[in-house]
């Protein structure tokens, strides 16, 4: 098992002799490919939602929270 080791700031600033390489996102993408829903938080695609107008601001909402609407014909 993994044995708690007490971490410190070195005098370079740094606090972890190791680290997991890599983000908690996943595998690096372009700048932006990942945004937070402002109603439920979490962490979604571009793709998986949309801006929203909320007070006179394009806030990102997620498609789980807010539905697609059907196109207008």
């Amino acid at each position: 098992m993994n044995d708690h080791i007490k971490t410190e700031i070195n005098s370079d600033g740094l606090r972890y002799k190791s680290r997991a390489t890599g983000s908690p996102f996943g595998p690096a993408g372009h700048a932006g490919a990942m945004m937070s829903c402002y109603k439920c938080g979490k962490h979604k695609p571009r793709s998986q939602g949309a801006n929203r107008m909320l007070v006179g601001k394009p806030m990102f909402g997620c498609f789980d929270c807010y539905p697609a609407k059907a196109p207008a014909v």
